[in-house]
């Protein structure tokens, strides 16, 4: 796919995405959409990569929704649901589970860890995106807000359901009501954010994290884990879980990646494990 609001690279096992319209806050449009979704599920296809950084150019990680895009929906007669359809889009993370084959849920269903680094202003659909990652830092100083009580819309792309579960119900009741702008240091207190990190060498920072990651645990793991985290979020069933927990215990005790951890920690080094 040709590349023109975003761009990635990859490096030391760490995938980066980069969500680049810096001119204009590097707000999302239906063409970042279908680039960040075709980029993330190469990203996560490639036996290379072993965890996903998502970022924003420039000083801002993203503002919201592009306001000429909100102008179009205000003023076209078509349904808006039926325009926002994703059939023609890359499907990343699709076919784990049926509620991970939603906008933004998809997060939930990739294989490698994401990894949202908020270098700045985080409004309206971007703080959904970093919502649906699975780890967020952010910049000192760095703004957020959900816009939508201010412009006269909903809680979008399923804060609504997610916000409570990340910083409780009364905090996320404050967020999506009052649309008030919140620094990270607070986002920070609320348990929405891992950390908050110095602005100065920021990117670099929240980089070598992954790096420590992609170098450190086992891709298997990882992804089993995370399998098990999200899709235990749709039922209320504990026991469940400890039982879907024995039967994926036996399953990876017999792949290679026990015996190399078991070895690596013996001989006190970094594991070596095999890709996915």
């Amino acid at each position: 796919m040709e590349l023109h609001v975003t761009e990635s690279s990859i490096a030391d096992g760490v995938g980066l995405v980069r969500l680049k319209r810096p001119d204009r806050g590097n707000s999302w449009t239906h063409r970042m959409n279908a680039e960040y979704r075709w980029l993330m599920k190469s990203l996560d296809e490639n036996p290379e990569v072993r965890v996903i950084v998502v970022t924003g150019a420039g000083r801002q990680f993203c503002v919201g929704a592009d306001f000429k895009a909100l102008e179009h929906h205000k003023d076209s007669k078509s349904n808006y649901v039926a325009e926002s359809r994703q059939e023609a889009l890359a499907r990343p993370g699709h076919g784990v589970h049926p509620e991970f084959d939603h906008e933004m849920v998809w997060h939930w269903g990739l294989a490698k860890p994401v990894i949202a680094a908020v270098n700045g202003a985080c409004a309206g659909i971007a703080v959904g995106l970093a919502a649906f990652c699975d780890f967020r830092y952010a910049a000192a100083g760095a703004k957020f807000t959900t816009s939508t009580p201010k412009l006269g819309l909903p809680a979008e792309y399923g804060l609504s359901w997610v916000l409570p579960r990340l910083i409780g119900l009364s905090n996320a009741v404050d967020i999506l009501f009052t649309g008030r702008v919140l620094l990270a240091e607070e986002m920070r207190s609320m348990g929405f954010l891992h950390g908050v990190l110095p602005s100065e060498d920021f990117e670099a920072q929240v980089l070598t994290r992954a790096r420590q990651m992609a170098a450190s645990v086992s891709p298997i793991a990882v992804k089993t884990a995370k399998r098990q985290v999200y899709a235990e979020q749709m039922h209320l069933e504990p026991g469940r879980a400890v039982e879907d927990s024995k039967k994926l215990t036996g399953t990876l005790l017999k792949l290679p990646d026990l015996k190399e951890g078991i070895a690596a920690a013996q001989e006190r080094r970094n594991p070596r494990f095999p890709p996915l």
